[in-house]
Order: C-alpha cells, then structure tokens, then sequence
C-alpha cells in the first residue's frame, strides 16, 4: 500500500514578498545542490524574463551544504527567488508539494534542481497551457526523447516507464521528467502519498484531467551527484505501481448541477458521483 506521508516540519517564507497574482511558479526540489543554483537561476532569468510574471520556489529538502546559504545569497539580487526549508530530508514529493503550497500562481512549473532539466522548454509549455481550455484540467509532461544519463539509469527508466504504462494506462512515455507544468489547485486535489511525484499523470487522469507529453531538451549533470539509486526507485516504484492501481480504481468525482430556476439565496446544488465499478486488485 502507499505509505501516506507525514506533512514535513517547514521554515515558510515571508508574507507579503510578492503582493499580487503573478502567471507561473517554479517549483524546484532540491537536497545539496549548492553549486547548481546560480547557473539554473541564471538560465530561468534569460528564459522567462520579460515574458510573463514568475517566482521561483526553492524548496530546500533537509541539505546539509550550502544550498540554503546560495540561495539567500542570490535573493538579495533575484527578486523572484524564494525559499522554503525542511528541517530534515522528507523526499522529493514532500518537497514538491510544500512548494506547490507555498507558491502564489495559479500554475505550477516543476523542474529538477540539478541541472538537466533545460529551463528554455518552459515558454513552449506556457504557451500549450494558455491555450488549453480551463476544463478538464491540464498536465503537461516533459518527454526526454534523448536522455543524457547512464546507460544503467536509461535502461531501469525504460522498463519502469514500460510497466507503469501497462498497468496504469496512462499514455505517458517519461513520468519520471521533473518538467511538468500544471494548474495549483488540480495538484492540491490530488492524493498525497510518498513518490507521488512519479506518478503525477495517472493521478491526474484520476482527478478527471488531461495529460500531455512534450519532447524537452535533457542534459548531462555538470555538477554534484545523484541522490537516487537505480535499484532504489525500482522497489519504491514496484510497491507503489499497485497502490496507484487501487486508488484508481477507488476514484470518485462528484460532477455540480446549478439549478437555474432556482432564486439565488434559494439554489441548491445536486451532486452526481460517479463511481469506478472495476474489480479490486489482490494486492
């Protein structure tokens, strides 16, 4: 079953940074990634200055070098630049939705804090989600058409991707991209669990949204290392595949009828629930 995660202990931003409703926030997890924060900031400024209003949402999981010092340093500078800091390690997902919490837009961008990730795909994602219709609600996957990792890490993703697609027919061939741009509040309606980030698309397929992959741009990391092990995301992966297939097949989403005839301080609201009938898997 998936481990439901404890809300991580968090220092919070200042109120009042950024007093009006800006169109994007970068949501970048990060865990001892000091030297690889100046160069991705850089790269976020020459992508998306001048072209729409943003913040950028570090959120600090527990590191124990400089990261949280460099940031603070650039914030002195970068006026989009905010950090949010657990007090330990709670994963990549608990420092994902701390920073989805956290942020001020309306729509979320994710991005890896190590470097891969290229920051110039972002304005063609913006522009596919201004496009879209505000319902359903959209998720926009990276797709790494051309990744720029080990040959071990390339061939554990491929079977991952593989599996998860039979099972949970989400239609997605890279879940695993950290490049994912969505609505706020269809994240926040989502079901948190550790390692939810991996599975975002069939969670948001659950929640009655949209998924659509977009071949991005993939680089090799320059510096640091990795915090995750082959072998490591193929277990979690493995236990969480099957709890995903249950809570799909738990899925509820109560559709809201408005009574037009009905006098306003009198209208009711009749609520449609419509409720998967698959059978239950043996887990």
């Amino acid at each position: 079953m998936l481990p439901l995660g404890r809300p991580p202990n968090v220092t919070r931003p200042a109120r009042g940074f950024l007093s009006t409703r800006m169109d994007l926030s970068l949501v970048i997890p990060v865990r001892n990634e000091a030297g690889n924060i100046a160069p991705l900031v850089d790269e976020i400024a020459a992508a998306l200055d001048g072209l729409l209003d943003y913040e950028i949402v570090y959120v600090d999981d527990g590191s124990d070098d400089a990261t949280a010092a460099e940031i603070c340093r650039l914030q002195l500078t970068v006026r989009q630049l905010r950090l949010v800091r657990h007090t330990k390690s709670c994963g990549q997902s608990a420092a994902i939705r701390s920073g989805v919490k956290a942020a001020r837009a309306l729509w979320i961008a994710t991005l890896d804090g190590d470097g891969q990730n290229d920051p110039a795909d972002i304005p063609r994602l913006w522009n596919l989600a201004r496009a879209a219709p505000a319902n359903p609600p959209l998720l926009i996957a990276g797709h790494r058409a051309r990744r720029r990792d080990s040959w071990s890490k390339r061939r554990a993703s491929r079977i991952a991707n593989a599996v998860r697609r039979r099972m949970l027919h989400d239609d997605t061939p890279d879940s695993g991209c950290g490049l994912k741009l969505f609505p706020r509040q269809l994240f926040l309606d989502l079901p948190y669990f550790d390692h939810m980030h991996r599975f975002l698309p069939a969670l948001a397929l659950r929640e009655g949204g949209v998924v659509r992959s977009v071949p991005v741009n993939h680089r090799s990391r320059e510096r640091g290392t990795s915090k995750y092990g082959v072998f490591d995301r193929l277990a979690v992966g493995i236990t969480d595949l099957f709890g995903v297939m249950w809570l799909r097949r738990r899925a509820s989403r109560p559709q809201l009828l408005d009574d037009p005839a009905a006098e306003p301080h009198r209208r009711r609201e009749t609520v449609q629930c419509a409720v998967s009938t698959e059978a239950d898997p043996v887990l």
